[in-house]
């Protein structure tokens, strides 16, 4: 692949966006990849927010981006990198979505058992590397947080990694939702490593505290807004009473990849054991599941044509938030509500009437810390500086209780 060593990409986030690198290349060309061009970035959201039609690709794109541009800032200012070490780094937050599968998280909570996106992107940055060769293998070092200069770990993986600026900055852009902009390029600026860590000059502070602010205001203008908490939930839902048909051998229209999920128990003993499964993985994506989800509309079993109709045609069940969590006997009236409208019954009626928690810590002290370097040589975490926004405020966690039903 020597002749193709460098491409440029336009990012309407960022402008041009260089991918100089025959191995960077490779990755980026590889099915494994490719295949986050068809994932949504933010599942329903554009349910809510239409602009917000970004794939998974879009955003490791951005990511990769911004890591390039903290590395470069980095080594300006005489931090040692080595060019091994920058590309590893670069394809580390290529990679940190990987293992996403379709809608991001539905297939999680929904068709596998107890199987997160971590472990799945770690079982595929393993495959890939032994598919280059062990090219990736200080890739995996730096992701795993296994490698000595521990500011590489950090950028991919931390409460102010690149990870976190692309999609604030990238989801407040495509959803219009002003909130989320945050200075990405002054925090960059700002970076540095002391201790082998990665900190934040002292000038960064106010910079760092708008970024906590942002992902806060995205978190509940945005990712946990009702109307989006109601469509992913009824996802979840359509996915689980799928899952429950085709266990009982109820024939569901459905790709071969989704059947493979549908009409088998998944768990990660599975993944590990079987090569099979994760390539079945790697060939699901958002169309497969809309694709069955619309033909689903027309199935005989009355919950799973109900939901699936109504998703299509955003008919989405009403959600109510509250601080307080909801008594049984509200949940019981809507159920009884339920069951005399549409003739449900037993279980079926958890289908349509369920109710959940949704809940943010904007900062967590006992996390990853987000470390500010004052000039004279101090370094204090950023919640206990003098004056401090953020610990007032936002490292207490927010938890709100949320009901979904249908419009009656």
């Amino acid at each position: 692949m020597t002749e193709r060593k460098r491409k440029i990409v336009n990012d309407p986030v960022y402008g041009f966006i260089t991918i100089d690198h025959p191995l960077i290349f490779n990755l980026i060309s590889h099915p494994y990849y490719q295949r986050l061009r068809r994932i949504h970035q933010m599942a329903l959201a554009h349910l809510v927010y239409p602009g917000a039609m970004h794939t998974r690709f879009h955003h490791s794109m951005g990511a990769y981006h911004l890591m390039s541009c903290a590395l470069q800032e980095l080594k300006g200012k005489g931090i040692t990198i080595t060019e091994e070490e920058e590309v590893a780094a670069r394809m580390a937050i290529l990679l940190h979505d990987v293992g996403h599968g379709p809608y991001s998280h539905a297939l999680e909570h929904g068709i596998i058992e107890g199987v997160s996106h971590e472990a799945i992107g770690r079982w595929l940055m393993e495959d890939l590397n032994k598919q280059m060769n062990g090219a990736l293998s200080l890739t995996l070092e730096i992701f795993n947080d296994r490698y000595h200069k521990k500011f590489l770990h950090q950028l991919v993986s931390s409460q102010l990694d690149v990870d976190r600026m692309d999609y604030l900055n990238r989801d407040s852009f495509y959803t219009g939702v002003s909130e989320g902009v945050i200075g990405y390029d002054r925090i960059i600026k700002m970076l540095t490593v002391h201790n082998g860590e990665l900190m934040v000059e002292e000038k960064g502070i106010y910079s760092i505290e708008k970024f906590i602010v942002a992902r806060r205001l995205m978190y509940w203008q945005v990712y946990l807004h009702k109307t989006v908490l109601s469509a992913e939930n009824m996802l979840v839902k359509i996915l689980i009473r799928a899952k429950e048909l085709a266990l009982k051998g109820v024939e569901l229209f459905a790709s071969p990849p989704l059947q493979y999920f549908l009409y088998h128990t998944i768990t990660a003993s599975n993944f590990e054991q079987e090569p099979a499964c994760l390539q079945q993985f790697c060939l699901l994506d958002d169309y497969d599941i809309m694709g069955a989800i619309k033909v689903w509309a027309q199935h005989e079993d009355k919950v799973l044509s109900l939901l699936c109709n109504w998703l299509i045609n955003r008919n989405l069940l009403k959600c109510i938030l509250s601080n307080e969590t909801f008594e049984d006997d509200a949940i019981a009236v809507l159920k009884n509500q339920v069951q005399r409208k549409w003739g449900l019954e037993g279980n079926e009626l958890d289908y349509l009437v369920f109710s959940g928690t949704a809940s943010l810590r904007a900062y967590n002290i006992k996390d990853e810390q987000i470390n500010i370097l004052f000039k004279d040589g101090t370094v204090k975490d950023i919640s206990s500086i003098d004056n401090a926004l953020v610990s007032h405020t936002l490292a207490i966690p927010v938890k709100k209780f949320y009901i979904c039903h249908p419009k009656m």
